[in-house]
């Protein structure tokens, strides 16, 4: 559940995504989520933060 700020978002664009005719369902609420507070482009510098990560001389992918 959500609280705070996020569910204030959540009420505004739920209603915007509905009078415009969109199927709010867990697909559209996970993507518009995502967009809103983890952009692929922090995705990706995650991803790469931790495929640079190391324990003593081995990588993550090792």
């Amino acid at each position: 559940m959500l609280t705070g700020e996020a569910k204030h978002w959540w009420r505004g664009t739920s209603q915007m995504l509905i009078d415009r005719g969109v199927v709010v369902d867990w697909v559209c609420f996970k993507r518009v989520f995502l967009e809103k507070y983890f952009p692929e482009s922090v995705r990706h510098a995650r991803e790469a933060e931790f495929m640079r990560l190391q324990q003593g001389e081995m990588s993550v992918t090792e």
